[in-house]
């Protein structure tokens, strides 16, 4: 059987580990496992096409290998799916708003895991927009097949996310957009994300652009929109 991708899972319960592997390999997926973000980091880690990532674990936590990677030209692209056994917002927004492209609770059951890994990599595997597209307003350009933001003709950094909204807003200009209609184009439809979520990265997204963050419109109580001549 052709292999679907190659999968790292991250986490130091060695049973889980091995129950994940046995289960993704059985989906067809190529499977490795490291038990700490020390051991992980210490890979190869441009070969996978996913990362299943937890984020209590020891000296490095699964927040900060996700910082290191985010950081890395060479595995910025590689979505994570965090696995954690923490539930409280503010982590489940900052493992979000760093680029993670999912968030699972432990107690989990492995049909959901498989369901999101699914997920995750059916949106990898078809580009939201043509890899030729470019989208403009004055000296604002996004690239969407090389991935980059132009500002003013400087390279503006950003996560997956952030690049993804305002590729939406950009090719919808002086569209309004609810955050639920952010929340579904941007995240999967079955991951539970909070509206919080898009208010932090509208907010990030803006403080990026300079002067263009002026363009990414609030109608209190409808949504987000980018509006220019």
């Amino acid at each position: 059987m052709e292999s679907k991708g190659r999968i790292l899972v991250v986490d130091d319960e060695e049973t889980l580990c091995e129950a994940l592997r046995f289960n993704l390999e059985a989906e067809g997926y190529e499977v490795d496992v490291a038990y700490s973000a020390e051991e992980a980091l210490a890979l190869d880690l441009t070969v996978y096409s996913l990362i299943l990532l937890d984020i209590m674990m020891g000296a490095i936590s699964g927040i900060q290998m996700a910082s290191i990677l985010k950081k890395r030209e060479a595995t910025a692209h590689i979505p994570i799916i965090f696995c954690t056994a923490k539930d409280e917002e503010d982590d489940m927004v900052e493992g979000l708003d760093m680029g993670a492209d999912d968030y699972i609770t432990k107690p989990y059951s492995i049909r959901n895991v498989l369901a999101r890994v699914r997920s995750v990599m059916r949106r990898m595997a078809s580009p939201r927009h043509r890899d030729d597209e470019r989208l403009e307003y004055k000296g604002l350009s996004v690239l969407s097949g090389q991935k980059v933001c132009m500002v003013d003709g400087k390279e503006v950094k950003m996560p997956r996310k952030e690049f993804e909204i305002l590729s939406l807003l950009l090719s919808h200009r002086g569209r309004v957009f609810s955050r639920d209609e952010l929340l579904k184009s941007i995240w999967p439809d079955e991951v539970v994300v909070l509206d919080r979520v898009v208010d932090v990265n509208i907010t990030r997204l803006r403080s990026k652009l300079g002067d263009y963050g002026r363009n990414i419109i609030t109608r209190p109580g409808y949504g987000y929109g980018f509006f220019g001549e």
